[in-house]
């Protein structure tokens, strides 16, 4: 390599000619030097993969307790519906944002690559770095979810959550290390594994009498209790609470560079998933308040278990157990997936080292996968994704904000590029999505200020890194020119 490309190959370059708008297709002529030294993500997967990777993200552990939650929240199963409704809609109106954005910009990354595009590597710098965070915690703390509830049929797992969770972590790391199609199957296979549960589960609790699940509820329990007024503050935290039992439905878009036709199937996964998980949601609701007194689902941390054990008697723990170490197996493959293709995302365009484009024999952005997992560990054993999650509430919603945000700015600043789908209802439907995105915003730093200082903060910080950068690739186009 002579002097000349050593000097134009920096360490957080993506390659030795750094690609000038890469997302839209125009680079430089020697983007693939780096790319020749580094195997590429493979584009072998398809629409099956594309919706089973979204509805198995969705449907985790959180349909099991956020029931009860809400019902205890909200006390009227009239608005409970509505409010789960609600949640699916809003999904779909994102849906109809995100099939625009992500199927014209076929990229590996999620949420940063149209960010940056559209609003400038400040912004997709943010969002990248953010929910990479965001993942990385979700990857602990469902690895703790795990072996809590087959903690509770075997002793030991019971008795070393914090190792069982890391063997869980290490386990699932290994099967996606080993290559995609290994991922690819895990996902489809458990995603209609854990439906196929949950919707016997919704069967036996339509085919027992109304209430029936609530007879070995004692009576202090099952009395009614004096319901305290619903106000919009309530409806809108219910909302949040809903929105977040939803989050995941856009974890296709994380392989956009990977589907063998993402112009096509990008859009056609995000809306059949969202259908599918929106009417599984609303069946598990509509079922447990059926078979279970709304005032014992509203006191009910696990109320599936209580339909459960009415229709199984002692085996029901157990198929609680299995039920719901597979919904968070499931969940943990789709999250530990999509993970490393942020970081390769950024290290594409020069925002992260660019070892993080190595690439393995099975498609597995290997280096990135094992830094996203190597976070996780600390964060299992000393319990920090909690405070992590506290921290990166706020920040996920302004980022959600930022990804529709840049739909307008993709409209305005690159009307050219071609669109395999366009989001229906423009402007009215992506601005009311928006709308909503920061009200759910606002709401969230009324009622945590914290997170409001963290989300200020790193917008500080991101701003300024991501002008550097920006300056530095410039500097370097501007010597290849020369």
């Amino acid at each position: 390599m002579s002097s000349a490309e050593t000097r134009i190959d920096p360490l957080w370059s993506c390659c030795s000619s750094v690609p000038v708008r890469a997302a839209s297709g125009a680079h430089c002529t020697n983007r693939c030097h780096d790319m020749t030294r580094h195997r590429q993500l493979q584009r072998k997967l398809g629409l099956p993969f594309a919706i089973a990777v979204c509805v198995g993200t969705v449907v985790g552990t959180g349909i099991m307790r956020a029931p009860g939650e809400i019902a205890n929240l909200v006390p009227d199963p009239t608005i409970v519906m509505m409010l789960w409704l609600a949640g699916g809609l809003y999904v779909l109106l994102m849906c109809n944002v995100a099939a625009e954005i992500s199927s014209m910009i076929p990229r590996s990354g999620g949420h940063y690559i149209p960010v940056r595009e559209g609003l400038g590597d400040s912004m997709g710098l943010l969002v990248g770095w953010t929910f990479w965070i965001a993942f990385v915690a979700v990857n602990a703390a469902i690895s703790i979810a795990a072996a809590e509830f087959l903690g509770t049929v075997v002793p030991w797992i019971g008795a070393n959550v914090e190792l069982s969770a890391l063997a869980i972590l290490l386990a699932i790391t290994a099967l996606n290390w080993a290559g995609v199609e290994e991922g690819r199957w895990a996902q489809t296979a458990s995603t209609v594994l854990k439906i196929g549960l949950l919707l016997a589960v919704v069967c036996i609790a339509f085919a027992m009498p109304a209430g029936e699940a609530a007879s070995g509820v004692s009576e202090a329990v099952r009395a009614p209790v004096a319901a305290e007024p619903i106000t919009l503050l309530t409806l809108l935290v219910g909302l949040q609470f809903i929105v977040a039992v939803y989050d995941g439905w856009y974890t296709t878009i994380y392989f956009a560079g990977e589907d063998k036709d993402p112009g096509r199937n990008i859009p056609r996964s995000l809306f059949q998933a969202a259908i599918i998980v929106t009417l599984i949601y609303l069946a598990v609701n509509w079922a447990l308040i059926r078979a279970l007194e709304f005032n014992v689902l509203s006191s009910s941390t696990l109320p599936m278990a209580s339909v459960i054990e009415a229709a199984s008697g002692r085996w029901g723990s157990v198929f609680v157990a299995f039920l719901a170490t597979l919904m968070a197996l499931g969940t943990l493959n789709g999250c530990i997936m999509a993970t490393p293709r942020i970081l390769y995302g950024l290290a594409e365009d020069g925002l992260f080292p660019k070892a993080a484009l190595k690439v393995n024999r099975g498609g597995t952005p290997w280096v990135a996968l094992a830094a996203g997992t190597f976070l996780s560990i600390p964060l299992i054993f000393t319990g920090s994704y909690v405070f992590v999650f506290r921290l990166m509430g706020a920040l996920t919603l302004f980022g959600t904000c930022l990804y529709v945000l840049s739909y307008f700015a993709l409209r305005y600043r690159r009307p050219e590029m071609p669109r395999t789908y366009r989001a229906r209802g423009q402007p009215v439907l992506p601005a009311f999505i928006l709308l909503v995105n920061i009200s759910l915003v606002a709401g969230y730093v009324v009622s945590d200020w914290v997170s409001g200082l963290v989300m200020v903060s790193l917008v500080g910080i991101c701003l300024p890194i991501g002008i550097y950068l920006g300056r530095e690739k410039r500097r370097v186009i501007g010597g290849l020119e020369a």
